[in-house]
């Protein structure tokens, strides 16, 4: 969760939500949920965004458990009465970085750079999700100034 307050923007919470590996779909999925839940009633976001779900050919199942991710998401985000938006990888990259095949330790970089940070978000998936925001901050305030 990023936050912009007298023109300058920074980082309020970052992290991962992992549910326990060895359990059940249903159980991880539940677990998810009451982590995104928790967060979202401990930050009390105007607005949650998320990346367009892509996938290759070659690894529809990791598109399917995706989906199921990003259900839960969306379902924590209207059971709080959030706008979810959906932002794309290449759009974000473009955003940030200024190309839509900008490699992730380009992508970031910047993050740490505008966050103002001491080192790169890890993991990966840490940094892709404040891009996220940073993205959607900057190329569709207007977007959000509407949802709050």
């Amino acid at each position: 969760m990023i936050e912009r307050r007298n023109g300058c923007v920074s980082l309020v919470e970052a992290g991962v939500v992992a549910p326990r590996a060895a359990a059940t779909l249903e159980q991880r999925l539940s677990e998810l949920h009451a982590g995104i839940a928790a967060v979202i009633a401990q930050t009390d976001p105007t607005v949650i965004v998320i990346e367009e779900l892509y996938t290759t050919y070659k690894s529809p199942r990791s598109a399917l458990l995706m989906g199921h991710a990003r259900g839960v998401l969306c379902l924590a985000s209207a059971q709080a009465g959030i706008a979810v938006h959906t932002l794309g990888h290449a759009r974000v990259k473009r955003a940030l970085v200024g190309s839509g095949s900008a490699r992730k330790e380009q992508v970031s970089a910047m993050v740490t750079r505008l966050l103002g940070l001491r080192r790169p978000p890890k993991p990966h998936d840490v940094s892709d999700a404040l891009a996220l925001a940073l993205a959607f901050l900057n190329v569709f305030e207007r977007a959000a100034a509407d949802v709050r």
